[in-house]
């Protein structure tokens, strides 16, 4: 029974001593102040440098001269020329349709007659008033005679001018039976064909031309500071301060660009959209490809040139137009800025910054002032 109760007893009195001993022995934890590990940022040393600024638009290409074809005089039309169609090219004076003459012939056939018997009464009168003056310097002529000659002469005269101008006109009336092209260009649309009867003023086609094609870009108010026009300016541009512009579109599976230039501004604004018409000109000679009239185009004008620009992306700027900026220590810091302009993907900032200032371009939700961060310099 002793043995019984002993041998537990040892066993229990052991692992207790043996419990205290590890506890005796056992390392004591000392708290220790952590250190905050730092923000890492992406920074940008930035350095001030020269920008071209530009404004950017879209439009539809337009021609710069469209008129209607209308004849001269009337008839039925007796030929046309198979480029008097939609699309068809034409040069300028190029035939494009006849109007039957045979009438306007006649008539020239008649005013020539007249004129032949205007001269010949011109001739006679004037013959007949030499002759009765003759006789009047030696008195064989009564001075009533006289003056009947010559009231005789000037009625010849004037229905010899009267024949002049009908001649004129008929002569005139034959070349308007060949209506031709006033410009070179293209036909938008024809309504005539051959046999038709066509009365005089009443148009038969549309024509534009095609050595030059216009743009309508319409820019807002405040772009217009970029731009280097003068102020309120009405009709075409000084070619000194013509803009130049840059159009392209993409077509046929193709990128296309052509260039030209903004030639004037209209007068009036838009009343809806605030938006001032700046008209763009391309010409066409050759030395690009033509510009199809109704294509939609971007263009990019070119604009003023600022001196002393920070460029930075657009994530760098902060809320109250300011920016946070690395210092020696590695500490950020806000700065307020003047920002010129945001462009595209960047803020151009004008003034505010200096040379060599390490601006934070990483977005921080908490960003506090006097907080250290681990920069990372960026290249621009």
């Amino acid at each position: 029974m002793m043995r019984t109760f002993i041998i537990p007893l040892i066993i229990i009195v052991v692992f207790a001593a043996g419990a205290a001993a590890l506890m005796a022995t056992a390392p004591v934890l000392e708290p220790a102040a952590q250190t905050p590990i730092p923000t890492t940022v992406r920074i940008r040393e930035v350095q001030a440098e020269s920008v071209q600024l530009a404004v950017h638009s879209q439009g539809s290409v337009m021609p710069s001269t469209e008129s209607q074809l209308i004849p001269e005089v009337s008839g039925r039309i007796t030929w046309m020329s198979p480029k008097l169609v939609a699309g068809g090219y034409f040069e300028k004076g190029e035939l494009l349709a006849e109007v039957d003459k045979s009438d306007y012939q006649n008539m020239k056939d008649r005013a020539k007659a007249s004129l032949v018997r205007a001269e010949a009464e011109q001739q006679h009168a004037s013959f007949e008033y030499q002759r009765l003056k003759s006789l009047e310097e030696r008195q064989l002529a009564a001075r009533s005679q006289m003056e009947n000659s010559l009231r005789a002469l000037r009625v010849a005269e004037a229905a010899l001018q009267d024949a002049k101008v009908s001649f004129e006109q008929a002569q005139q009336d034959i070349a308007r039976t060949e209506i031709r092209a006033p410009f070179t260009g293209l036909v938008r649309s024809e309504n005539v064909d051959i046999g038709q009867f066509v009365s005089r003023g009443s148009p038969i086609a549309t024509l534009y031309a095609s050595d030059l094609v216009e743009v309508r870009l319409p820019i807002a108010d405040r772009q217009l500071a970029f731009l280097n026009l003068p102020p309120m300016m009405r009709g075409e541009l000084p070619p000194d301060q013509q803009p130049d512009v840059t159009l392209r579109t993409e077509y046929a599976g193709q990128e296309l660009t052509w260039q030209g230039k903004i030639v004037r501004t209209e007068a009036e604004i838009d009343i809806s959209s605030r938006m001032v018409q700046l008209v763009a000109r391309v010409p066409s000679d050759g030395s690009q490809q033509p510009l199809a009239v109704g294509l939609f185009v971007n263009a990019e004008i070119q604009g003023l040139s600022a001196e002393d620009i920070f460029v930075l992306p657009r994530s760098a700027l902060r809320n109250n137009n300011q920016v946070l900026v690395v210092d020696a220590e590695d500490k950020l810091r806000f700065k307020s800025i003047e920002p010129l302009r945001l462009y595209q993907d960047n803020v151009l900032v004008q003034s505010g910054l200096n040379n060599g200032d390490r601006v934070c371009l990483s977005p921080i939700q908490t960003a506090i002032e006097g907080m250290t961060v681990n920069p990372i310099v960026e290249d621009a």
